[in-house]
């Protein structure tokens, strides 16, 4: 009872009440997220759209997904992330009916589209609010415990969203959009606005390796400290040139060449991922294996993600990050490089387990360096910026797979494997100079100590 006692505690204790409302919200979110699983096959079945209309219709909805993480971000950071929250779900809720109701095929574009927009633009707003609410020491568990909601989530949609087809495709855009709406009455209900506001007069710090804009911090320190009609000169020549310099925006994110290392590792790792939906279906086709051995694999995977991912924390808490990231793309890409030689579906089980391992070590620690990469002010914009990749590897997986497993067979798999093995050598070279930066902005993000008093003459 003890040990059972202290896994729990490991696992999920020491997080505030307001994360786990957050968590609701997500869990409810991702289970009732599950119309666009079947938006082909509506498209298709009822609507009587060609397979080139269907996949038109679908690549807008990716499109408007790629938009909405970055509106998401940059209205999460200005707005707030309860009012972006909201505005999102309330918006998905909207379109949903209107799906469920429309007949021309152009105003079903124009809805997934906008839907595309509106499904993604919580993203970053939620993973911001948890970064705003939990204890840097119990990040990692947060970040844990959202990648677990968000797959449980998932494996229920697409249990129901089954059913829901068979029954009726206006019932499946209708529940949708009242699990929506039940996901944004939570957040209304339950989770204040997190959004951390500097003290006014002060200008940002943001998290920058220049040299200048250290120094420019020291000198306001120094100001600070040191009082005196001295002391309050410092400080406004200070403030003035920092109010001269650019403001703090989506391009800082874009400019950030050690956040754009590590979104470009992510990257790779999403490539990687997407093989399971993108290129192991044709593969396993190829081999003579019916779907049903694809469905097996698939939800293997998801049964692995549920009911091991809640003992991840333990296993990785005591381990550098950057090590962490190398050892879980390592497996990824170990796993992906078996299928070279796999051709029964036994094969495509133990690689399975495999590269699932993988993906459950790279989420937390994945998450946590994002937030730790991410200026006080950008944060949602840094998110928005890190979950762009994902879409990415969306479109050149399937894209540069097809082609590679058309022309080079089961190389293809070797080329994945030697891909992901190069990233994870990447990620052990990138880990020290990025652990380094984030002590910087650690330092640079402290509170400035008060000035002294002004004797009194």
């Amino acid at each position: 009872m003890r040990g059972l006692r202290r896994w729990l505690d490991d696992t999920a204790g020491g997080l505030p009440a307001t994360f786990w409302y957050l968590w609701a919200g997500l869990l409810i979110n991702r289970a009732g997220a599950f119309a666009m699983l079947f938006l082909s096959l509506y498209l298709t079945d009822a609507r009587g759209a060609s397979e080139a209309l269907t996949g038109t219709v679908v690549g807008a909805y990716g499109l408007g997904g790629a938009a909405g993480v970055l509106l998401g971000g940059v209205l999460a950071d200005r707005w707030g992330r309860r009012s972006t929250l909201l505005a999102a779900h309330l918006a998905t809720a909207g379109l949903m009916v209107g799906l469920a109701f429309s007949r021309h095929l152009a105003m079903i574009a124009a809805l997934a589209a906008l839907v595309g927009v509106a499904h993604s633009m919580p993203s970053p707003a939620f993973v911001a609010a948890i970064v705003d609410v939990v204890p840097e020491r119990r990040r990692s568990r947060a970040f844990n415990l959202q990648f677990w909601a968000f797959n449980l989530g998932m494996a229920v949609a697409s249990l129901l969203a089954g059913l829901l087809a068979e029954a009726s495709f206006v019932a499946l855009f209708l529940v949708d959009a009242a699990a929506t709406v039940l996901a944004a009455a939570v957040i209304a209900w339950k989770v204040p606005e997190t959004l951390p506001r500097r003290p006014a007069g002060l200008p940002p710090i943001l998290d920058s390796s220049r040299s200048d804009r250290t120094d420019g911090v020291q000198d306001l320190r120094s100001a600070a400290v040191g009082g005196g009609a001295v002391g309050r000169q410092r400080r406004a020549r200070w403030l003035g040139r920092a109010g001269r310099q650019r403001q703090p925006g989506l391009h800082t994110a874009l400019t950030d060449r050690t956040f754009l290392t590590f979104v470009g590792l992510t990257f790779v790792l999403a490539v990687l991922t997407m093989q399971t939906s993108t290129i192991m279906p044709l593969a396993m086709r190829s081999d003579g294996l019916r779907p049903s051995a694809y469905g097996a694999v698939v939800a293997l995977g998801g049964v692995l993600i549920v009911l091991g991912q809640l003992f991840v924390p333990r296993l990785i808490e005591r381990h550098r990050k950057d090590r962490v990231l190398a050892v879980s793309t390592a497996l990824l890409a170990i796993g992906f490089a078996t299928l070279a030689f796999a051709d029964d579906v036994v094969v495509y089980l133990a690689a399975a387990v495999v590269w699932t391992v993988g993906q459950m070590l790279a989420a937390p620690p994945n998450a946590q360096i994002n937030a730790d990469l991410a200026p006080l002010e950008l944060r949602a914009r840094y998110q928005s910026v890190f979950y762009l990749a994902f879409p990415a590897a969306s479109f050149v997986a399937p894209t540069l797979g097809g082609v590679s497993l058309q022309y080079l067979g089961d190389r293809h798999w070797l080329i994945v494997g030697g891909l992901g093995l190069l990233a994870a050598g990447c990620h052990l070279l990138a880990g020290p100079p990025r652990e380094r930066r984030v002590a910087a902005l650690r330092r640079r993000s402290a509170p400035l100590p008060s000035p002294a008093p002004t004797a009194v003459r």
